[in-house]
């Protein structure tokens, strides 16, 4: 993804408040599927790893974004912002 792709997709983003929520059982199947179910609506969805997860946000990220088949736009803090990987081309 180009950087200006990047940069308007986490100005959208911006708005965005988060709709999938991680917590202590971490990235199950349900979580995966809500998020394709999700980005197939909407095109970009904002997920927070709720602190009680005890997990490391990078890795939760690139995980969640390989199983959904979506595309890691940013993290920041605890709030993992994913796009659907058909609008990013």
């Amino acid at each position: 993804m180009d950087k200006e792709k990047r940069k308007e997709l986490i100005g959208k983003g911006s708005d965005l408040k988060p709709t999938v929520h991680i917590g202590k059982e971490g990235l199950t199947d349900g979580i995966v599927e809500e998020v394709r179910a999700q980005v197939k609506r909407s095109k970009l969805v904002k997920v927070r790893l709720l602190p009680n997860a005890d997990l490391d946000k990078d890795e939760v990220a690139s995980e969640l974004a390989e199983r959904s088949g979506t595309v890691l736009v940013d993290v920041r803090g605890f709030t993992i912002l994913l796009s659907d990987a058909r609008s990013v081309k």
